[in-house]
Formats: structure tokens, sequence, C-alpha cells
């Protein structure tokens, strides 16, 4: 049996709410959004390059949001030392590269538990609260939310293009 992304009820965004539950839920907006544009699409659609050359699909946008937070939230800004779930020193686009439609189930699965670990890690930490990602730059966590929020948003305009093109489906 082939595996099919599961539909989802995604979360309302924000209204007038303070700052900190706003940047967490229009996060946690574009997250359910991304999965939502690959509701119903079975594996190996969510693996298919429609605009090619381009090798950017359903499933590597996943993979890729999967290893932007762990990279930002975790491994930069909470510190833990922690490996790439599919970025390696020798591929850094492996994220996009080495798909198997087989492994789609597994990558939205870790897409879960990372961005809850991820939510986890700066629970009780505070916007304010800077790190040093490189010697010469130092940000805020607020950055990171923000930062963020629009790669979700920016890939979510490729990932309704990438469905619309997969089976004509469009939406917000």
């Amino acid at each position: 049996m082939t595996w099919i992304a599961p539909s989802l009820d995604r979360r309302t965004f924000p209204a007038a709410v303070g700052e900190r539950e706003m940047l967490q839920r229009w996060l946690d907006f574009h997250r359910d959004t991304l999965l939502a544009k690959c509701a119903g699409l079975d594996a190996e659609q969510l693996a298919e390059a429609s605009s090619p050359p381009s090798n950017l699909t359903l499933l590597g946008l996943v993979r890729h949001l999967t290893d932007v937070e762990r990279t930002w939230f975790r491994r930069r800004f909470a510190g833990e030392d922690i490996d790439a779930h599919y970025l390696t020193e020798e591929n850094p686009d492996a994220d996009f590269d080495d798909l198997d439609p087989a492994s789609a189930e597994r990558a939205f699965a870790a897409f879960r538990t990372e961005t809850e670990a991820c939510d986890k890690a700066v629970a009780d930490r505070g916007l304010d609260e800077t790190f040093r990602p490189r010697e010469d730059l130092t940000l805020n966590l607020r950055w990171i939310y923000v930062h963020l929020i629009e790669e979700y948003a920016r890939h979510n305009g490729h990932a309704d293009l990438l469905r619309e093109r997969i089976d004509g489906a469009a939406g917000d």
C-alpha cells in the first residue's frame, strides 16, 4: 500500500495577541500550511520534481524545513550538539537531492518530531536572548522566529506552485 500524506486541521493565524504568541502562532500556521500543501498526495507525487530542471519537490521542502528548524533553534540557539537530519558536509543539498519516496512517511514524522523538539528547546527562553552563529554576528531568538516565518512563507509559495503542477490543486 502506498503511503498518502495525511490531511490536517490547519491552525488559524493569530489576531490580537502578545509578541511571543504572535510569532509562535504564525510559525505554526506556516508549518501547517506546508503540510496542507502535501495532504492527499502519495509518496511518489511528493517526491516528484514537477518543474524540471529544478530538483524542488514537496518532500524535499519538508526535509529542508526539518533541517532548517533544527539548525536554527536547536543547534545554533540552544547549542545542542546534534547532526542535521539530511544535510552533510559532502552534500549540503541532500534534503532535496537524496529523495526516496519510500522515506516520505518517515520524513513527515521527523518533521513533526523536530518542530515539537524545537518548540520545547525555546519554550522558556526570551526573545531578546542572544547567540552567536559566527564570531562576527550576534542574533536573538526573535530574529530566528522572523527568519523562519519568512523561510516558510517563501517555500510555501513554492509548494503552491509544485502542488498545482502535480494535480491542479490550488489554495491558500
